[in-house]
């Protein structure tokens, strides 16, 4: 496994990798979830690629860069057991040199849901993942269904500025007991961990009155407003029925829909979702 820090290092390294190149971008603390993105490109493709880069400009004043948990040696030996042929951790220095004053915006998608509760997050969002872009120039880049509108939002840019590099979304991986699996969740006390299946049996739930036939947006909310309501240690910060494409609101459900969340667990900051076809 080679591993690399500058561009340079990696433009080298990258013209040693067999054609196709699958690309997983992380941030690293990896976790079962990743390691499926892994897999998945393994699958599809000759060499696989990952990068590990904390990224400052997708976090707000008040969130939580310094804290966000990393550990790349063990990083490191769980991509190797997976048989990656390359791995990038570049620098903030490497990605935003000195006067840095270049961004990446996708609009409409990127106004409601996460993009309303943390201003500018997906502007830092699209600005580094079109640099991982165009640094690796890999042919396909694997990401999950768990961060539902990121991968809206990278379909959408790919598509706009003519990537050629071909966006892959997979399915959400998801603890025993239904919670899905995120690099935050190491954050939960034992209390918050168990509680943070709320999150998952609020889907679940109006998933299942969907499945019964109901279509109205707000009695879906409400099944999600009113289990969460029952449990003390989470605060459910939004959820949404919005149409797939678009990400706005929808008041029938008509078409494949995005129910999604954001919840609170004490400090820890969660979001899961379901796709309603």
């Amino acid at each position: 496994m080679i591993i690399v820090t500058t561009i340079p290092e990696l433009r080298a390294a990258r013209k040693t990798l067999a054609a196709p190149v699958g690309f997983v971008p992380t941030m690293g603390y990896l976790h079962d979830g990743h390691l499926s993105l892994v897999r998945r490109a393994k699958a599809e493709c000759k060499s696989v690629s990952v990068s590990i880069f904390v990224n400052p400009t997708q976090f707000g004043p008040q969130e939580d860069l310094s804290k966000y948990p990393r550990d790349l040696p063990r990083d490191l030996a769980l991509l190797e057991a997976e048989g990656v042929d390359l791995v990038w951790t570049p620098a903030p220095a490497d990605m935003y040199p000195p006067g840095f004053q270049t961004w990446v915006e996708v609009e409409g998608l990127t106004t409601p849901l996460e993009g309303a509760v943390r201003p500018g997050h997906f502007r830092g969002v699209t600005t580094v993942v079109a640099k991982l872009f165009n640094a690796m120039g890999a042919e396909k880049a694997f990401f999950g269904q768990k961060d539902a509108q990121q991968a809206a939002v990278i379909c959408r840019m790919a598509l706009d500025l003519n990537f050629p590099t071909e966006v892959t979304v997979c399915p959400t991986v998801r603890e025993a007991d239904g919670l899905a699996m995120s690099s935050r969740n190491a954050y939960l006390s034992a209390d918050e961990r168990q509680a943070a299946t709320v999150l998952y049996r609020a889907l679940s739930a109006a998933k299942a009155a969907y499945d019964q036939g109901e279509r109205r947006a707000e009695a879906l909310r409400k099944i999600v407003t009113d289990i969460f309501a029952a449990e003390p240690l989470a605060r459910l910060q939004y959820i949404s029925c919005a149409d797939f494409d678009t990400l706005q609101e929808v008041d029938q459900l008509t078409s494949k829909t995005l129910l999604s969340l954001a919840a609170f667990l004490g400090k820890t900051r969660l979001i899961d979702n379901f796709i309603l076809e």
